[in-house]
This record gives C-alpha cells, sequence and structure tokens, in this order.
C-alpha cells in the first residue's frame, strides 16, 4: 500500500551558511524540528567553502552543496558572469529541493538562501524565512517577499509579515546556570576562581583594533584586580617587548575557545562584537557586557545592541572609541562596580529569548502540514 502525504515523514530543506552566524541557528532549527519529529528528514543546503561542511555533519544532518555565488561589489567580469552563475546554482537548489521531497524550505539568509528561495518557488514549495540581524540581508528582502512566513530575532526588524521568534540557539547556551556553571568554567579555562573576570573577544577572526587597545590597558586592569581572558581570534596573539606572546600575571590569551557557554559562565563582564548570535546569546543567559559594533558594514551591529542597551543590559562604544584611555577610565569602574553589573545582568536576561529553535520549529511544522 502507498504511504499517503500524510503518512510519510515530514521533509525539510535548511537553506544557510557560509559563517556561524548562519550556520548556528539552521543547526538549531533543524536540532528542534527533530525533537517535535523524531522521524523528520533533514536536508540542509550549503557550499563547499563555508563553515557547514564541517558542522552539519557534525551535528549528524546530510549536507548536500550547491555553487557559491557572492554578489560582486564592484564592477567587474564576475559581475557580467553572475546571471549565468545564479541560474545553475537555482537548479542545482531545486534538484536537490524536489530529490528530498520537500514539504517546506527554511532560509536563514547568505549566499545559499536566495537560490534556494527562487528554487522552492519554481518547485512550488512554501519557504519560511528566519532573519537574525536587525537589518535584513539581501537575500531575505527579497525572499520575504514569497515566503509563508517570516520569523526574525530583533524586534523592529523591517520585514514584511514578520513575527518575533529570537535567535535559535544551543541548548548548553540557552538553558545556561551561568552562577552554577561558573567555578568549573573557570578551571577549564585557567582563571582563578573568585577574582573578578573580564572577557575579551573580537570573534572568530579576532579584532585586531580591539586587540591593540586591550593589550595597552591590561597593566591598568591587573593592577586593580581584574584577571582577564583575552580570545585574540584564530592565528593572532599579542606580543610583549620582547616579540613573544604578553605575559602578565592575571592576563591570559587564547586564539578561540570551543564552547561559547564557558566563556559566558567564566565572565563577570563580556567585551564582544556586536553580532545578532552574540547580543542574543548574551541577553538569554544575562551577561553584562561592552558592544564594540563592526565599523563596517551596513550598520547592522549597531541596530542589533540597540534594544539591549537602551534595557540597561549593555554598554555601546564605538570601534573608534575603544581606545586605552576608554579602557581605563570607562570598562575598568564599570567591571569593578559588582552592584551595576548586578542590574545588568537582570536588565540583560529579562530581553532574553531561549526557546526561539522551538518556536521556529512550531511555525515550520504548520506551514509543511499546510502544503502536505
Amino acid at each position: 500500500m502507498t504511504p499517503t502525504s500524510s503518512d510519510r515523514a515530514v521533509s525539510v530543506v535548511l537553506a544557510g551558511g557560509g559563517t556561524a552566524g548562519h550556520v548556528s541557528p539552521l543547526l538549531a532549527i533543524a536540532g528542534a524540528l527533530v525533537e517535535k519529529r523524531p522521524g523528520a528528514r533533514i536536508t540542509v543546503v550549503g557550499t563547499e567553502a563555508g563553515m557547514e561542511t564541517r558542522l552539519v555533519p557534525a551535528a549528524g544532518f546530510e549536507l548536500r552543496t550547491i555553487d557559491r555565488v557572492p554578489l560582486p561589489r564592484r564592477p567587474s567580469i564576475d559581475l557580467l558572469k553572475l546571471p549565468v552563475r545564479f541560474v545553475r546554482a537555482v537548479r542545482q537548489a531545486r534538484r536537490i529541493i524536489v530529490a528530498a521531497g520537500a514539504d517546506v524550505v527554511v532560509g536563514v539568509g547568505g549566499y545559499v538562501s536566495a537560490p534556494a528561495y527562487l528554487a522552492a518557488l519554481s518547485a512550488r514549495v512554501p519557504v519560511v524565512i528566519h532573519e537574525a540581524n536587525a537589518r535584513p540581508g539581501i537575500a531575505n528582502r527579497a525572499g520575504a517577499r514569497i515566503a509563508s512566513r517570516v520569523a526574525v530575532a530583533f524586534e523592529g526588524t523591517r520585514l514584511t509579515g514578520a513575527v518575533l521568534v529570537g535567535m535559535p540557539m544551543r541548548r548548553s547556551i540557552a538553558e545556561l546556570d551561568r552562577a552554577g556553571s561558573r567555578t568549573e568554567a573557570r578551571a577549564g579555562l585557567g582563571l582563578a576562581p573568585e577574582r573578578t573576570t573580564l572577557i575579551v573577544t573580537g570573534g572568530s577572526s579576532g579584532a585586531a583594533s580591539m586587540n591593540r587597545a586591550l593589550a595597552s590597558a591590561v597593566p591598568d586592569l591587573v593592577a586593580a584586580g581584574i584577571q582577564v581572558l583575552h580570545l585574540t581570534g584564530r592565528g593572532k596573539h599579542i606580543a610583549g617587548a620582547d616579540g613573544t606572546p604578553l605575559a602578565v600575571p592575571g592576563y591570559q590569551q587564547l586564539e578561540f575557545v570551543d564552547g561559547m557557554e564557558r566563556v559566558y559562565a567564566a565572565a563577570d563582564l563580556l567585551v564582544a562584537r556586536a553580532g545578532a548570535a552574540t547580543v542574543s546569546e548574551i541577553s538569554a543567559v544575562g551577561l553584562p557586557a561592552v558592544l564594540v559594533p563592526l565599523p563596517h558594514g551596513n550598520g547592522e551591529q549597531r541596530l542589533n545592541a540597540a534594544g539591549l542597551v537602551a534595557a540597561g543590559g549593555a554598554v555601546l562604544v564605538d570601534d573608534a572609541a575603544f581606545t586605552p584611555a576608554w579602557i581605563r577610565g570607562e570598562l575598568l569602574p564599570l567591571v569593578s562596580d559588582a552592584a551595576r553589573l548586578q542590574a545588568m545582568s537582570a536588565a540583560s536576561r529579562a530581553r532574553g529569548v531561549r526557546d526561539a529553535d522551538r518556536r521556529m520549529a512550531e511555525l515550520v511544522l504548520a506551514v509543511a502540514e499546510d502544503h502536505r
């Protein structure tokens, strides 16, 4: 007897990749879908150049790839080739969607999503979009016009028909008990268990301007009794006068840390860029922060931070203003003020959304059922 559409397992194609900002929420959504529907068939569409090539298979999901078709920033031969490349990527995505018997296509933005949206339209498969940034990217702005449902991580994100669901994230972060995990997290990172802790990160690739400013202010911070963990970025380090990595009691540097929940548990105050995931995660765990938006791009990081800053959960400082003098005059008094940090923590956690992955799964499954 041939199974009917209502008998077979729901099939979801998720499109996104390139950076952790796209891959992490995609995997959180995929995990929540399988949790709600254990028999769900999940197919992820990415490229061969992004972080998804490692992270998606490691999470246990099938990865299919299409050509990466970036939009050239200036007139060039690549711009002339764009239409042909884009059409080829759409055809590749359509073959994946049809082969998967997709009931719904879910996109999180980026290079992969635009071809997937058009492929879904041509295959008459409904589209669900999640936009992580307060200022949407071009793929999701276009895709929202054909989507059945549009979900966003931040209030005020301008996409037609958008509903606020928050940022899907790993449960190890969403359900983190900072106070209960602090001692273990600090021990694992080589930090003193009771000392006030400042952690500074510019992201996985680091931030040269932030690194330089912090290095100059390290003596003042450690002299005040603050221990500093500096995540410099892959392939980067801060050198002392002799050219070797800077070594000061109370200061240590690492290129990166696997499992940001350990960082969030260990820190009394975090200094970081204002990426959508970072802003959402520190809100979920209630971690006070100083946010330093990227000085380039389309200004989305400043918008990402705006709500949390207005609520009192974070302090915003421009990249150009994040100087050794600012660290000594503003950051040092802040990290030394336990009462203010406690108030910031409460304000941050009050804004946090800790079940966005499940909200997205419910939305996606509802669209899929309507289509079946």
